[in-house]
């Protein structure tokens, strides 16, 4: 059965949209479905790392696509929850260590699957534990967060905290007015941001420093009209987007672009159109999935943040993604009116 329907799959009076700017969502169902079973397979082993990760990436798009229940609930719970260590937080699999990345992506997921009261009957006191094990990864004097016990730290790990901890309704755990100083202090001349102070303005950096101060509530500190035009030169020519000036496009940026410039109300300062149509001529029609660029090999990192980037050009048929979180607004609209 298509999931698909009415407008997304042709255009004006029944007027059939060319093969390659039709939305084949069950194509992508099916693609996402298949994941799990090709443990046969060498790069299935090679990419264990990414296997938390890579659950989250498949179940958000799968909501996006507007099937929920592709995957099976149980199953999916008791893997995330294989995957939490003693101390709190997860690791990317069974027996790996835990990271904040992890971390993040195991309570997106819990979250996306009303699933907390789940993590709080096998493991008690399961979110006090995996608020702590993200407060214990803030540093003191800067504000930031490392993303494991080793200390590496950049924005993503700050994201990623208050991501989860206001997920938990946990953020209060947390200083956050020192982190949004460090955000501020990772703010450069063009409006954009990088991964520490004084480093290069990049796309995927402005995402996460927008988001956490979003999540903060304090976007007042962000300069829109820098930031929107800086964000605004990353389309080329053929409609896609780069993270930072001179590098090619590449479908993931539909995300971490336009999600930043959805959260400062700048969305209209890209032509969604040509990038619905540079994002829909990177999905493999026939297998399903989404590549970084046409003709490219597919994979599930970049199938999530094609379709999330067409649900923020409100392409057809697809469920409402929140810009802030990238899951579903159904989900956080329902997760974040319980915590307040």
């Amino acid at each position: 059965m298509s999931l698909v329907s009415g407008p997304g799959r042709g255009g004006a009076k029944g007027e059939q949209l060319p093969e390659e700017l039709q939305l084949h969502a069950d194509k992508h169902v099916a693609y996402i479905q298949s994941l799990d079973t090709r443990k046969d397979e060498l790069e299935y082993w090679l990419t264990e790392h990414l296997r938390l990760n890579g659950l989250y990436w498949g179940l958000t798009a799968l909501h996006l696509l507007g099937a929920p229940d592709a995957l099976p609930r149980s199953e999916v719970i008791d893997f995330v929850l294989s995957c939490m260590v003693e101390s709190g937080g997860f690791g990317a699999a069974p027996g790996h260590d835990a990271h904040m990345l992890y971390t993040v992506s195991a309570v997106q997921i819990l979250a996306t699957l009303d699933a907390f009261e789940d993590l709080e009957a096998r493991v008690p006191g399961g979110r006090e534990k995996i608020g702590k094990f993200i407060a214990n990864l803030q540093d003191p004097t800067t504000g930031t967060f490392f993303g494991d016990e080793w200390g590496e730290s950049d924005t993503r790990f700050l994201y990623g905290a208050f991501n989860a901890l206001s997920l938990l309704g946990l953020l209060h755990t947390v200083d956050v007015d020192k982190a949004v100083a460090h955000v501020q202090a990772c703010a450069n001349f063009d409006g954009g941001f990088g991964t520490s102070p004084g480093a290069e303005s990049h796309s995927g950096q402005v995402f996460t420093c927008v988001g956490a101060l979003a999540i903060a509530g304090r976007l007042d500190l962000v300069e829109r009209d820098k930031l929107g035009a800086w964000l605004s030169e990353r389309q080329l020519p053929n409609g896609g987007l780069n993270g930072r000036p001179e590098k090619l496009e590449d479908v993931c940026y539909s995300w971490w672009v336009m999600s930043a410039m959805a959260m400062i109300d700048r969305l209209h300062w890209i032509d969604g159109k040509k990038l619905a149509d540079f994002i829909l001529k990177c999905q493999d029609p026939e297998l399903g999935g989404f590549a970084d660029r046409p003709g490219d090999a597919v994979d599930v990192f970049h199938t999530v943040f094609a379709l999330a980037g067409l649900s923020l050009v409100k392409h057809p048929g697809l469920q409402e993604v929140d810009p802030v979180y990238c899951m579903p607004k159904s989900v956080t609209q329902r997760v974040l009116k319980v915590q307040r």
